[in-house]
């Protein structure tokens, strides 16, 4: 009888130890984030030719995955599409917003500026 208590007990402290271990793991999982760029471009040319490459280069190199890049948008419900829709990945909401604040984005931004208006926002992902 004493054996089955012992028994018992190592199965419950088990449990217990295995349960905050899988907490603690799924506490570290760092969400993805996507940044979703709704723009107005009023000079498509002078937009791609001057704003495009910075923009690119400042945003990969902060771990940003182009997803969607002013490809064809079609409105399936609500309000027409922006003139380019964009959609960037990132591992993590965090890094999202540090890439957009970074000096190498901003810069791109201000050239950015003078040929399109942005509504940016950022969503934080599913658990893989």
């Amino acid at each position: 009888m004493k054996s089955n208590y012992k028994i018992a007990i190592a199965l419950a402290a088990g449990a217990a130890i295995g349960a905050a271990a899988v907490q603690g793991l799924h506490a570290q999982v760092k969400l993805p984030a996507y940044v979703i760029a709704e723009l107005d471009v009023t000079n498509q040319e002078a937009f791609l030719k001057e704003y495009t490459a910075l923009a690119v280069k400042a945003l990969a190199d902060s771990g940003s995955k182009a997803l969607a890049r002013g490809g064809k948008v079609v409105a399936i419900e609500g309000a027409p599409p922006k003139s380019r829709i964009i959609i960037n990945s990132f591992p993590s909401l965090d890094a999202a917003v540090a890439a957009y604040n970074s000096p190498a984005y901003k810069k791109a931004r201000a050239i950015g500026n003078k040929y399109a208006t942005f509504r940016l926002y950022a969503v934080e992902g599913l658990a893989p």
